[in-house]
């Protein structure tokens, strides 16, 4: 960048685009093709977060999205650099995540000859995100990059796509010199033709660079559910006698709207599931919030609202919603406000608005003191029922045990970052989120290895919180390695591996279907030490007895600036039992 904040090349002009739309992070495993974004984008103030995984780095990205509502930005090298990301950049679409992926791309003139990882990336890529641009001009990186930011967040939010070729973001005279060698200085008529072509492509590669590029913030309209829906919405709740509200992470996609539809669930009085994102958006405590039996309640009540949440597995397809209910279905995207169900009244737009619209509207609050009693009760009793699972003594720990103690023991500001099976389902019965946007899991898509990249966009974003990284010792592989990033970049993360030496939630099934465990057996493995050798903490729990000690002791160590691992031998349980998802 240039004394007076012209941009001088491709990547300052990303870069610009960038800090104008209120990018503040972009999360790289560097490459040469997209040296120059990183460079810029740090003489910018950006901050550049640098990873070993390309995977970790858009998993990062889109937890940054998730907790701000900004695009989270990930920007990866050609060819096997982009290859790497496309779990991630799926898992993002899937859960409705407005994420930003800069890819780079072989040089504009040699795509197609065989240079280093030159491959066509469109149809990788295409499938993955809601818009997708491989730009060919220099004067058009700016306007894409505003283009995709926007577009992530429009509508349905989903991950977008910007390609930059590496000769669009060197220096124009440094692009021109590459052309003026590969072209030589030979006479004949062939020479003289590559000579001739040369030149004219990088005159267009820099055609209209020439002014100034200002950049420009895109603001996006946040849709509203219409007037008549919650108009309807909401004489169907007054004459409910069973109401109930489930709220999904869709919910929560204008993340500073969380305080405000807290409130307005409040207000309405109904009782209230929570899933995905919006698990904590009620506080810890909240008398209208319900943990268990969900599925019951659901076959019960007469007026079902999904708020942000399908009818898809998750909720066997819209079978636990009774036939004669009235189900109303706010969502943003038509598709999957009909999905498996078509609803007795259909809500389009953002779903946390709708329910602030509908509280506004509601007089009387629609609580019915019996229907809450007895949903009340059956929380309590399968509270009973944890408590006595708790108890159970063991060879080593008790993960029923162990996952109430850690739900005492984390700080009022705690995250919980949630990545594995059965550890990890369990721990989303036990933990309680202390508020809004205070727990990330890998959402629809069900994918193992968020939690490194998840945990890293966590702290990034919210420095000095307590981030609790729960990770299945069978998950824990995809991102062990990610502790050396933490150590590198100051990332005070506590990592708590249950380790109960196997893929426990497949052997369990697996093993009574079919007799036999292949596949699934892991070892009683070190995961500490291996903490240890990146420059981490690293400590060890082998009994019920040694649970409160190290806890607190990790979590001292994390205050002071270090990254722990907390390697936990988990006894099996039967927590789960017949817990199988298709």
């Amino acid at each position: 960048m240039d004394p007076t904040g012209t941009a001088s090349h491709g990547g300052d002009r990303v870069a610009a685009a960038l800090v104008a739309n209120g990018v503040r992070v972009i999360f790289t495993l560097c490459g040469g093709h997209i040296s120059p974004i990183l460079v810029a984008a740090k003489a910018r103030g950006i901050r550049v977060v640098d990873t070993r995984d390309e995977a970790t780095a858009v998993f990062a990205a889109d937890a940054v999205a998730r907790l701000t509502g900004t695009p989270g930005v990930a920007a990866v090298t050609a060819g096997p650099g982009l290859t790497n990301t496309i779990t991630a950049l799926k898992n993002a679409q899937l859960a409705q995540s407005p994420v930003l992926l800069l890819g780079g791309a072989a040089p504009t003139a040699l795509q197609g000859r065989g240079a280093l990882q030159d491959i066509d990336q469109r149809p990788l890529i295409a499938p993955h995100v809601k818009w997708l641009r491989q730009v060919r001009r220099v004067a058009q990186l700016g306007p894409a990059v505003e283009q995709a930011l926007a577009t992530a967040r429009d509508g349905v939010p989903g991950p977008t796509y910007v390609e930059c070729a590496v000769d669009l973001l060197y220096d124009e005279a440094v692009v021109r010199g590459w052309y003026a060698d590969a072209a030589g200085k030979g006479r004949s008529w062939a020479d003289r033709a590559l000579r001739w072509y040369l030149n004219r492509h990088a005159q267009h590669l820099f055609a209209g660079s020439r002014p100034a590029y200002v950049p420009a913030a895109r603001n996006v309209a946040v849709p509203d559910p219409s007037e008549r829906s919650v108009a309807q919405a909401a004489a169907a709740l007054a004459t409910a006698q069973r109401p109930l509200i489930v709220i999904g992470s869709q919910a929560m996609v204008d993340a500073t709207h969380a305080g405000r539809l807290a409130e307005a669930v409040e207000r309405l009085g109904v009782p209230v599931y929570l899933s995905g994102m919006a698990r904590g958006l009620l506080g810890r405590e909240a008398r209208l919030q319900m943990r268990h039996a969900r599925r019951q309640a659901l076959r019960e009540s007469d007026c079902v609202l999904l708020a942000g949440v399908p009818c898809d597995f998750r909720l066997d397809y819209g079978r636990h919603v009774r036939r004669s209910a009235t189900l109303i279905a706010a969502n943003r995207s038509r598709h999957d406000a009909r999905l498996n169900r078509k609803p007795s009244i259909e809500a389009i737009g953002d779903a946390g608005r709708f329910i602030t619209s509908l509280a506004a509207r509601v007089i009387e609050r629609a609580r019915r003191p019996e229907w809450l009693t007895t949903l009340e009760r059956r929380d309590a009793e399968r509270e009973a029922e944890i408590d006595a699972q708790a108890h159970i003594s063991g060879t080593h720990v008790n993960p029923v045990g162990f996952l109430r103690a850690l739900d005492k023991a984390a700080a009022d500001d705690a995250i919980f970052v949630a990545d594995g099976g059965d550890f990890v389902a369990t721990a989303s019965y036990i933990l309680r989120p202390r508020g809004p946007l205070a727990w990330l899991d890998p959402g629809a898509f069900g994918t193992l290895g968020v939690g490194a990249g998840f945990a890293l966009g966590a702290a990034t974003v919210r420095p000095g919180a307590e981030v609790w990284l729960l990770w299945g010792d069978g998950a824990c592989g995809y991102g062990l390695a990610e502790f050396d990033t933490f150590v590198r970049h100051g990332v005070a993360v506590i990592a708590v591996v249950g380790n109960d030496a196997g893929w426990t939630q497949i052997a369990r099934e697996q093993v009574k279907m079919l007799g036999d465990d292949v596949g699934t057996v892991l070892a009683r493995t070190a995961y500490h030490e291996v903490a240890r050798g990146f420059g981490a903490e690293g400590l060890e729990i082998r009994s019920d007895d040694e649970v409160a000690a190290v806890l607190a002791r990790a979590r001292s160590l994390a205050a002071a600036g270090r990254p722990v691992l907390v390697n936990v031998w988990l006894d099996k349980t039967a927590f789960r039992e017949g817990s199988i998802s298709m």
